[in-house]
């Protein structure tokens, strides 16, 4: 059986992109995606909800973020979903939600 694992969004980034060589020498920059839900509650209000996103960007395309992307900014990006779990020095587990960016589009 296939399965996909593809994020599609459309937002706003929330700050500038934070750029980062590794020790490897590969060009990271990660993102903070803010996207906008609005409805109207059970006694006609309009609601509004945000939920941000850390993107994480590699090689190229975070060359890219880092020379044209600024916060404001409205974003258009595909990506995938994927989960990071470490220990902290005290044995915590901890968990971390990112999406890795395979293509962003500046909207501006």
């Amino acid at each position: 059986m296939r399965s996909i694992n593809r994020v599609t969004l459309l937002g706003h980034l929330g700050a500038d992109p934070d750029v980062k060589v590794t020790a490897n020498k590969a060009n990271l920059a990660t993102l903070n995606l803010a996207t906008n839900q609005s409805w109207k509650d059970s006694e006609g209000n309009w609601q509004e909800k945000t939920e941000w996103h850390r993107v994480v960007c590699w090689d190229k395309i975070a060359e890219k973020a880092g020379e044209n992307l600024k916060k404001g900014d409205p974003v258009f990006l595909e990506g995938l979903l994927t989960t990071r779990t470490w220990e902290d020095k005290e044995g915590e587990k901890h968990y971390v939600t990112e999406v890795i960016a395979k293509d962003i589009v500046p909207m501006g």
